[in-house]
C-alpha cells in the first residue's frame, strides 16, 4: 500500500516542472541570496559613515565657538546673544519632527527617499553656515542677521542630518550589517568632532583676539581702543573664522558627494504591502507611546543636556575662570566631559598640566555616554516594528523626534547660561571678567553637567531591550522578512501547480 502510494505520488511529481519540485527548497535559497544581496563591504561602510561627519563638525564648531564669537567677536550684546542661541536652538527643535514626517510622506524615487534631501540641502547649508561667521558691516540689525542664517543653517542640516539618520534602517536588513555600519558611524562621527573642535580652534587660535585690560572700561576708552590697533586685530579675527567656516564648508561637501556615491537605499521586503500613508498625529502619538522609545529619549536628554552645556560654556570658562586665554583651543581639542573628571576641574587650583590632563581623561568617556545611545535606537525602531507590523514609514520620525526634545531642552539651556553672565556682569571683549562671572561658568562647566549626567544614567537604567530582548527580535524580524521576500514566489507556484493539476 506504501509502495502504491510511493509509485503514484512519483508518477505525479513526474509531470510537474522542476521549478514547482524545489518549491520547498526556495525559502532557503531566497534567504541565502537575500543575506547576500544585503552585505556590505568595507567601502560601503565608510561610505555611509562619512555621512555623519558634516553634522558633527559644524555642530562642534557651533557648540564651541558661537557664543564666544557672538560676545567678543561679533560684539553682540549678552542678551541678544542669548536670544539668538535659544531661538536657533529652539527652531532646530522643531525642524526636526517636520523635516522627519516630510520625510516619511515622501515617494520613492531613482535615487530613494532619503538621498534627494541630502543632495538638494547640501548646497544651501554651506551657504548658510559661511554667513554665519560673516560679521557685517551694519551694527543695528546684527542680531536679525546672525537670527535668520542660524535658524537657515539648522533648518538645512536638518534636511541633511535627519534623512541620513534614518538610512540606517535602509542601508541593509540584515541587523548586524546595520550594526557594524553604525559601528563605522560611530567612529567617524567621534572623529568629526575632534576634526570639527580642531579646525575651527586652531584656524581660531592663530589670531588673538583683542580684549580690554580694565574690564570696567568706559565705553569711551572701549571706542579709542577699537580705533587705533585693537581695529586690525580684531578684523584679523573676524577673518579667521570666515577661513575656518570655508574649510569646515569644504569639507561638508566632500562628505555628502561620498556619501551620495557610496550608499544604495533600500527598502524593507514588507514595506511594499502598505495599503495607505500614515496621518502625521497618528505616527507621532503611536511614536510616542512606544515605552522603550521614552525612555531611551529620557536619558539621552539628560546626558546630551550635560554636554551642551560644556561645549557651549568650555571657551569663555577656559579664558576667563581658568586664564588660558591662547590656550583654550588646544584644550578643546581633548575636552569631552565626564563626572569624575568635571568633578576634579572643579575642585583643582588653575593649572595648565593639570587640566590638560583632565581634557584627555574625559574624553575617553564621552562616546559612551553621548554616541552610544544613537546606536540603541535601531534597537527601539525593530521593537516597534514587532509590536505594529502593518505601520511603516515612521524611522524618520522616531530619529527627529530623538533630538527635537534634546535640541529644545540645549537651546533652553544655553539661553539661560549666557543670561546668567549678562545678569552677573559680563563684559565684551574684558581680558578679565568679574568673580560672579567666573564663579557662574565654573557651575556650567562642573556641577550642573555633573547633576545632569547622573539624572540621565538612573533613567538608562530604565531601558528595557537588553541583549536577550534585542536577539529575539532580530530572529523575529528575520522571519518577517524572509516571509515577505518568499510571499511573492508561494503565491505563483500555487497557481502553476493548480492549472497544472
Amino acid at each position: 500500500m506504501a509502495k502504491g502510494e510511493g509509485a503514484e505520488s512519483g508518477s505525479a511529481a513526474g509531470l510537474l516542472p522542476t521549478g514547482i519540485l524545489q518549491a520547498g527548497e526556495r525559502p532557503v535559497q531566497v534567504k541565502k541570496e537575500s543575506k547576500k544581496k544585503n552585505q556590505l563591504s568595507i567601502c560601503n561602510k565608510l561610505c555611509y559613515a562619512v555621512g555623519g561627519a558634516p553634522y558633527q563638525v559644524t555642530g562642534c564648531a557651533l557648540g564651541f565657538f558661537l557664543q564666544i564669537y557672538l560676545l567678543d567677536v561679533a560684539q553682540v550684546d549678552p542678551f541678544s546673544a542669548s536670544i539668538i542661541l535659544f531661538v536657533g536652538r529652539a527652531w532646530d527643535a522643531i525642524t526636526d519632527p517636520l523635516v522627519g514626517f516630510c520625510i516619511s510622506k515622501s515617494p520613492w524615487t531613482r535615487l530613494g527617499r532619503l538621498m534627494p534631501w541630502i543632495i538638494f540641502s547640501t548646497p544651501l547649508a554651506i551657504i548658510a553656515y559661511f554667513l554665519i561667521w560673516f560679521v557685517p558691516d551694519f551694527q543695528q540689525g546684527q542680531t536679525l542677521w546672525y537670527l535668520l542664517f542660524y535658524c537657515l543653517f539648522e533648518t538645512l542640516v536638518t534636511c541633511f542630518h535627519v534623512p541620513y539618520s534614518a538610512l540606517t534602517m535602509f542601508i541593509s536588513t540584515e541587523q548586524s550589517e546595520r550594526d557594524s555600519a553604525t559601528a563605522y558611524r560611530m567612529t567617524v562621527e567621534v572623529l568629526g568632532t575632534v576634526l570639527g573642535t580642531a579646525i575651527q580652534g586652531q584656524i581660531v587660535g592663530q589670531a588673538h583676539t583683542p580684549c580690554v585690560q580694565d574690564a570696567n572700561a568706559s565705553t569711551v576708552a572701549l571706542e579709542g581702543v577699537n580705533r587705533t590697533q585693537s581695529a586690525t586685530s580684531l578684523r584679523e579675527t573676524q577673518n579667521a573664522y570666515l577661513l575656518a567656516a570655508g574649510v569646515i564648508a569644504s569639507i561638508y561637501v566632500i562628505c555628502a558627494v561620498i556619501l551620495t556615491l557610496g550608499v544604495r537605499e533600500q527598502r524593507e521586503p514588507y514595506e511594499t504591502q502598505q495599503a495607505k500613508p500614515m496621518a502625521f498625529f497618528r505616527g507621532i502619538r503611536l511614536v510616542m507611546s512606544h515605552g522603550p522609545y521614552i525612555k531611551l529619549i529620557a536619558g539621552f536628554l539628560f546626558t546630551s543636556l550635560a554636554f551642551m552645556l560644556v561645549e557651549g560654556n568650555f571657551a569663555l570658562f577656559c579664558t576667563y575662570t581658568l586664564g588660558f586665554r591662547n590656550e583654550f583651543q588646544n584644550l578643546l581639542l581633548a575636552i569631552m566631559s565626564a563626572v569624575p573628571f568635571l568633578i576634579l576641574v572643579a575642585l583643582m587650583e588653575s593649572n595648565l598640566i593639570v587640566t590638560y590632563v583632565v581634557a584627555v581623561a574625559a574624553g575617553i568617556s564621552v562616546a559612551a555616554a553621548f554616541l552610544l545611545p544613537w546606536s540603541m535606537l535601531p534597537d527601539v525602531i525593530d521593537d516597534f516594528h514587532l509590536k505594529q507590523p502593518h505601520i511603516h514609514g515612521t524611522e524618520p520620525i522616531f530619529f527627529s523626534f530623538y533630538v527635537f526634545f534634546t535640541k529644545f531642552a540645549s537651546g533652553v539651556s544655553l539661553g539661560i547660561s549666557t543670561l546668567s553672565l549678562d545678569f552677573t556682569g559680563y563684559q565684551t571683549r574684558g581680558c578679565s571678567q568679574p568673580a560672579p562671572v567666573k564663579f557662574t561658568l565654573k557651575m556650567l562647566v562642573t556641577m550642573a553637567p555633573i547633576v545632569l549626567i547622573l539624572i540621565g544614567l538612573l533613567l538608562f537604567k530604565l531601558y528595557p531591550i537588553d541583549e536577550e530582548k534585542r536577539r529575539q527580535n532580530k530572529k523575529a524580524l528575520q522571519a518577517l522578512r524572509e516571509e515577505a521576500s518568499s510571499s511573492g514566489c508561494s503565491d505563483t507556484d500555487s497557481t502553476e501547480l493548480a492549472r497544472i493539476l
